[in-house]
């Protein structure tokens, strides 16, 4: 069996920092394209906008609407130092949260915009802080909402988007519902004009839901990889889209995902060839040699080395083809992660 260093090395590429995108592309559907066909392995170059060109007729396009919350905020500690918060999950009594600065446990520390909001540090859950509102409870979304700031990747970190246009950048434009900390990122390159083309050319558009959860940022893990699983995270799709989406696989109609949240989603719903297990949640962790039952299509963004995330397009692709494309869009000067460029895979 191989080692969990030797496997991480073969998802390793080197990537010099000016390739990684510090702001979207404007418009967003400006953002280049590759387009690649896995058994003719050939691939063309374009613009995002030009995407309704490329799709198989009678495709059906799958979005994740989840919408992203302002999950970062700063706190001032009794000693008039602040800290910063990432929220990450909350039940009746607590906030699950990271910090990057220490926090003491029993004392309170206050929102810093707004003094009167306080919290009790209860303590610690491994490396989360569990931090107890000392407000009604049905208020912290609406704080948050009001005070938060976009949990915008460590990786970006010369953008020159004020706070305003990273609530606008970082959320698609077809949000709706969720409580993700980070963005379904193939999504953020669709305009409502590019959802309006999409609609006159024939594509089918339909949606279902998964919260991203912090996993997507944290390194891969050795236990990760030794139990298959990975970080949990809450997925529901409608049972009336459900029901189209089986039946336009029934009938031969190419389900194209957009993105690896999507298409956990649907690959995590499936039984026997049919979308049936609507809601819950996944861990699961998709590596080469993975069958996919429901997803023929993929849009995805170029991804970090070394993560969960390429090892799914390299299940999708081929671990040599993905790193044959990487280069190439290297060469043609192609932006990567988050807000970078797009890749559209076909059969």
């Amino acid at each position: 069996m191989i080692s969990f260093q030797s496997l991480l090395k073969k998802y390793d590429y080197q990537l010099p920092e000016s390739f990684i995108a510090q702001q979207p592309a404007a418009p967003r559907d400006h953002a280049k394209l590759l387009v690649f066909r896995k058994f003719a392995k050939n691939e063309a170059f374009n613009k995002f906008y030009n995407l309704p060109n490329y799709l198989p007729a009678n495709s059906v396009l799958v979005f994740n609407h989840t919408r992203v919350l302002p999950a970062r905020f700063s706190v001032l500690k009794n000693t008039g130092g602040s800290a910063e918060i990432l929220f990450v999950e909350k039940n009746k009594k607590f906030l699950k949260t990271l910090c990057n600065k220490k926090l003491p446990a029993n004392q309170t520390v206050r929102l810093l915009q707004n003094p009167n909001y306080k919290f009790l540090v209860a303590g610690k859950q491994n490396r989360h802080y569990l931090l107890k509102p000392l407000f009604a409870m049905e208020k912290w979304l609406p704080v948050l909402n009001k005070f938060g700031k976009m949990p915008l990747p460590p990786y970006i970190k010369h953008s020159s988007l004020n706070e305003k246009q990273k609530r606008d950048k970082y959320q698609t434009v077809f949000a709706r519902s969720g409580k993700s900390i980070a963005a379904p990122t193939a999504s953020l390159h669709f305009t409502k004009r590019l959802m309006q083309n999409l609609k006159q050319k024939g594509i089918a558009v339909k949606f279902v839901r998964l919260d991203v959860g912090l996993g997507t940022f944290a390194p891969l893990q050795e236990g990760q990889v030794r139990q298959g699983r990975l970080h949990r995270e809450f997925y529901s799709i409608d049972p009336v889209t459900a029901a189209y989406l089986n039946k336009a696989k029934e009938t031969g109609r190419p389900i194209i995902a957009v993105g690896t949240t999507v298409t956990r989603t649907l690959e995590s719903a499936v039984r026997a060839g049919r979308l049936s297990k609507l809601s819950g949640e996944t861990s699961l962790f998709i590596q080469e040699g993975y069958e996919f039952q429901f997803v023929r299509g993929l849009i995805t963004n170029f991804h970090v080395p070394r993560s969960s995330l390429l090892m799914l397009v390299s299940a999708f692709a081929g671990r040599k083809n993905i790193f044959r494309l990487y280069r190439k869009a290297m060469e043609k000067d192609f932006k990567f992660f988050s807000f970078g460029d797009s890749m559209l895979i076909l059969p």
